[in-house]
C-alpha cells in the first residue's frame, strides 16, 4: 500500500469514527444527542467533590470519553459593525486508555480522535470550517504547561497556568482570525465546585469557565481585514456520559450584562426538560442555579438549513429579576459540520441589556 493510499484510508477511519460518535440526534434518539447518552463502559465517570487542579485540568483527560475547549467572543470592528467568533477543539476517545488493540504501535491507531470547529459571524454572513485529526501523529493535541490546544495550524495558547492570557488563531476558506485575550477576573467553577449535573438521572460533567476576557485582534474576511475589540468566554468540559439516553439536544446561553454580571444557562430537551446554570457576580463569584429555576421559552422560529430553529428566546430567572429577550445577531448562524448545529452571537433587551452567545443542538430537518 503506498503512502497516499494509507493516508486516505486513515482519514476515512477518522471520519467514520467521528460519524459514529456524533450521529445526528434524529438517528440516535435512544442514545442522547450525538450519542452522548450511551453508556461508556471502561471510561472514568465524574465524581462530586473531586477538586479541579490547575494547570493539570487544562490538559486532556483520556480516561474520559469526551471533552472540549470552547471559546466564543462578541466583537466590534473599527468599521462599527458587530462580529462573533467561535473556536472549539473536541477530543473523543474510541476506547479507554490502556485497553489493548491489534496494532498499538501504529500512531494511526491511537484511540483519541480530534475535531476542530471555527466560526466567524457578521450581521449578514456566517463562515465556518472544520478540521479532523487522529491522535498519535502530532496533528492535534493539548498540553497543560505551557498551555496549548491545537489542530493543524489552528491554536489556543497561554503562558499562564490560570489562562489569564490567550492567543487564538483559526483559518477557513473564506476567513481568518488572530486574537489576543486577557482576563480581568478569575476562573469560574460551574455547578458544585466544577461538578455540573446535566439530568435528573444524575449524568454530569466537570466544567469550568473563564468568562472575563477582553479581546483585541484582527478578522480577515472576503472584503479585507478588520481590527476588532470585545469580550470573550472560554468553557472547558469533560465527561464520559454527560447526557441521559432520552436527551436529544440542548440550548446553551452565555450572557454578559451591561451591569458586569454574567449568566451561563442551559436546558436539555427530551424526556423531562432539565435546566440549570450559574449566576456570576461582577467579581466572578459563582452562584449555582437551582434546577428548573431558569425558564427559556422560544419566541421566534427561523428556517435555517431546512430546519425550524428558535432564533429569539424569552429568558426568565425570577430570583434575579431577569426577564430578557435574547435575539440572534444573524439568524442563519448554522454550523454545517460532521454534526450540524446553530452557534452565534446574540443581543439582549428587557430587564437587562448586553450581549452573549447561543448554541443550539438537536434540531431536526423540517421534513422529519
Amino acid at each position: 500500500m503506498n503512502d497516499s493510499h494509507a493516508v486516505m484510508k486513515s482519514i476515512g477511519r477518522i471520519t467514520a469514527a467521528l460519524i459514529l460518535l456524533v450521529l445526528p440526534a434524529k438517528v440516535v434518539t435512544a442514545q442522547g444527542y450525538a450519542g452522548l447518552g450511551t453508556e461508556a463502559e471502561g471510561f472514568a465517570a465524574p465524581i462530586a467533590g473531586r477538586p479541579l487542579v490547575f494547570p493539570r485540568d487544562h490538559a486532556a483527560h483520556p480516561d474520559y470519553r469526551i471533552e472540549w475547549w470552547y471559546l466564543t467572543a462578541n466583537l466590534t470592528g473599527d468599521d462599527g459593525r458587530d462580529y462573533g467568533v467561535q473556536w472549539t477543539l473536541f477530543r473523543s476517545g474510541l476506547r479507554p486508555e490502556g485497553r489493548s488493540m491489534p496494532d498499538p504501535a501504529s500512531p494511526w491507531e491511537d484511540p483519541q480522535i480530534w475535531m476542530g470547529h471555527a466560526g466567524l459571524t457578521t450581521p449578514d454572513a456566517h463562515h465556518s470550517a472544520e478540521r479532523l485529526a487522529r491522535g498519535g501523529i502530532g496533528q492535534a493535541g493539548v498540553t497543560a504547561a505551557p498551555f496549548e490546544a491545537y489542530i493543524d495550524d489552528w491554536y489556543m495558547r497561554s503562558s499562564d497556568q490560570n489562562l489569564r492570557d490567550l492567543t487564538l488563531r483559526a483559518t477557513g476558506e473564506s476567513f481568518r482570525y488572530d486574537l489576543s485575550l486577557s482576563a480581568n477576573g478569575p476562573l469560574v467553577l460551574q455547578g458544585d465546585a466544577g461538578y455540573s449535573v446535566k439530568s435528573a438521572d444524575g449524568q454530569a460533567s466537570y466544567y469550568y469557565s473563564q468568562p472575563h476576557y477582553q479581546v483585541t485582534g484582527t478578522l480577515v474576511l472576503p472584503d479585507g481585514p478588520v481590527a476588532v475589540t470585545g469580550d470573550g468566554w472560554l468553557d472547558r468540559e469533560w465527561s464520559s456520559q454527560p447526557l441521559s439516553d432520552d436527551q436529544d439536544g440542548w440550548d446553551w446561553f452565555s450572557l454578559r450584562f451591561d451591569t458586569g454580571e454574567k449568566l451561563m444557562g442551559f436546558q436539555l430537551r427530551g424526556g423531562d426538560l432539565y435546566t440549570s446554570g450559574t449566576w456570576i457576580a461582577v467579581d466572578g463569584t459563582p452562584t449555582p442555579l437551582e434546577p428548573g429555576s431558569l425558564r427559556a421559552t422560544p419566541v421566534t422560529f427561523t428556517e435555517v438549513a431546512g430546519r425550524k430553529v428558535p432564533t429569539e428566546w424569552q429568558l426568565r430567572l425570577p430570583a434575579r429579576g431577569l426577564d430578557v429577550r435574547v435575539s440572534a445577531m444573524n439568524s442563519q448562524s448554522w454550523m454545517e459540520m460532521s454534526f450540524p448545529y446553530w452557534e452565534g452571537p446574540v443581543r439582549l433587551s428587557g430587564s437587562h441589556h448586553g450581549k452573549g452567545y447561543l448554541e443550539m443542538t438537536g434540531y431536526s430537518t423540517s421534513t422529519d
